[in-house]
């Protein structure tokens, strides 16, 4: 498959159209950004986060894995989470923004990529196996989905991603939704 703007737009369109979860993804990703840079959000917004990367496969993760990962988040000390990212939107560069938000309990390198788009969406693009087979599929990655990807994994991953988003001339939340839909 050629991965082109045309497709790109299309398959957006059809997240857009199709995938259950969009109407609150877009709420939420034009309010938690500013959320997260003023610190004025809860817990529950926090968790949110680490909910959607595991509920957006509604059902195709594995139970026990989902439930461990909230659970072990929800536990994490507040003020730790809201010191981790309070660090990851004051840092620069990715590999800071990573490092300080995978010192969190259940925030691995995926889920953290997950905070990271819903800091700064113009900069940030989630990772997971759906979105890595998508860009495999159409050439633009050359190995399998690391599991569990490194920060140079999701660096690649990220540097592909915004290439795509400027040759197709979308922002990298519009990109997201086309790739889960061609990953399907």
């Amino acid at each position: 498959m050629e991965f082109t703007r045309s497709v790109a737009e299309a398959n957006a369109r059809e997240y857009r159209e199709h995938e259950p979860l969009y109407t609150v993804e877009q709420e939420t990703i034009e309010t938690l950004p500013a959320a997260f840079e003023s610190g004025e959000y809860g817990r529950r917004d926090a968790a949110w986060v680490v909910r959607w990367y595991y509920r957006r496969f509604l059902g195709d993760y594995p139970h026990d894995e989902r439930r461990g990962a909230e659970e072990a988040f929800r536990e994490t000390d507040f003020d730790a989470v809201r010191h981790a990212i309070a660090d990851a939107v004051d840092a620069t560069g990715v590999t800071a923004r990573l490092d300080r938000l995978t010192d969190l309990e259940a925030v691995d390198v995926p889920v953290a990529s997950a905070f990271l788009m819903f800091i700064d969406p113009e900069r940030y693009v989630v990772v997971g196996p759906r979105e890595w087979s998508a860009l495999r599929t159409a050439g633009e990655l050359s190995r399998p989905y690391p599991d569990p990807p490194t920060i140079s994994d999701y660096e690649a991953y990220l540097e592909r991603c915004r290439s795509l988003a400027s040759r197709f001339e979308c922002d990298l939340w519009t990109l997201y939704r086309a790739l889960w839909r061609l990953s399907e």
